[in-house]
């Protein structure tokens, strides 16, 4: 069955004016990339017990959700104990394992990541101040 010429160019037409209209809009935020390399991780901060915001390559950040509260996080002279297995590259929740201490030899606290976000550059923007890394 043919379809009348006008059909045609009406669907031709509305096709066109969508790709027209993608064009004008603005670009997409700036996401971190997915994967860093473990080399370039370089600090972090705890917002909560359930999340640390992570920086590495000086201006990529992500989110890192944690399946259950880890207080240690809270502590004031609290630092993470990372270790990396397989590959140099971190490139989601499962790579990460971490560890909270407060002291060398002190007690530690594994903490479990649940979710690893990568940020726009806006959403890095919006991390207040004293939970920036």
């Amino acid at each position: 069955m043919k379809l009348p010429i006008f059909i045609f160019a009406s669907a031709l037409g509305l096709a066109l004016t969508g790709a027209a209209a993608r064009a004008d809009e603005p670009p997409a935020p700036t996401k971190a990339p997915a994967c860093f390399l473990v080399s370039n991780f370089e600090n972090w901060k705890a917002a909560d017990a359930k999340t640390i915001n992570v920086r590495v390559n000086l201006h990529q950040y992500y989110r890192l959700d944690l399946a259950a509260s880890c207080p240690a996080l809270l502590w004031p002279s609290a630092y993470l104990i990372t270790e990396w297995h397989g590959t140099n590259s971190v490139c989601s929740a499962i790579d990460w394992d971490i560890k909270v201490a407060q002291s060398p030899g002190g007690i530690q606290s594994a903490c479990i990541v649940k979710t690893m976000t990568p940020l726009t550059s806006a959403e890095a923007a919006a991390i207040p101040k004293k939970f920036k890394p």
